[in-house]
């Protein structure tokens, strides 16, 4: 079996809770300490057995990484175990998961070395809002819900806004649409991706 560990809780001594992403669960496993053991780290992606769990949690076992060379970069790294804290906190409470989150993060993997981080992280936040519905594309402020037809400001889950409404700096309202209708975030300078990346770590 395959995933990305996404949260990891220090238990009894050096013993480990661990969360792993898979294609179709949200896998809880207990990891016991042992020196012969590989270290286990969020963000990893790893393959693991488990074993037991008739009565407890079950066991992970032979737990070998699948390493990406962009792991060796701080900033890469860094960028990509926020992005599993927020999962985490999103899906905690779920077992059975639909595989849209296992195939956000394969993809932004794959591309992580080469892409922009904070981009592609930007861009698969939008792929999932869509998946889950709640994608508010059309652009009706969710304050006063009127249409927002000039600059448009984004609250947690990218919520659209009116500018005053939210009292915050918005952006130019093509760009969002292109973001929100393509995926892509092309159109956005820095400055802007930096703006909606602290809007992505509020949370889904």
């Amino acid at each position: 079996m395959q995933g990305y560990i996404l949260h990891t809780q220090k238990v009894r001594d050096e013993d480990l809770l661990v969360y792993i992403l898979t294609p179709s669960l949200l896998v809880k496993s207990y990891r016991f300490y042992g020196a012969r053991h590989s270290n286990v780290l969020q963000g990893y992606k790893i393959d693991f057995e488990l074993e037991g769990g008739e009565n407890f949690l079950p066991h992970l076992r032979s737990v070998l990484h699948l390493g990406y060379r962009w792991l060796l970069s701080r900033e890469r790294l860094l960028a990509w175990q926020q992005f599993m804290r927020l999962l985490y906190a999103h899906l905690r409470d779920v077992e059975q998961i639909d595989e849209v989150y296992f195939r956000e993060l394969e993809l932004c993997a794959s591309r992580f070395d080469r892409g922009a981080p904070k981009r592609l992280l930007i861009e698969s936040y939008v792929r999932i809002l869509e998946a889950e519905g709640r994608l508010h594309d059309e652009l009706f402020c969710f304050i006063c819900d009127e249409p927002v037809e000039d600059r448009v400001a984004l609250a947690r889950s990218f919520l659209p806004a009116h500018e005053h409404c939210a009292a915050q700096k918005g952006f130019e309202i093509e760009k969002i649409k292109m973001l929100f209708s393509e995926r892509s975030t092309l159109l956005l300078d820095d400055d802007e991706i930096d703006a909606l990346y602290s809007v992505l770590l509020q949370g889904f």
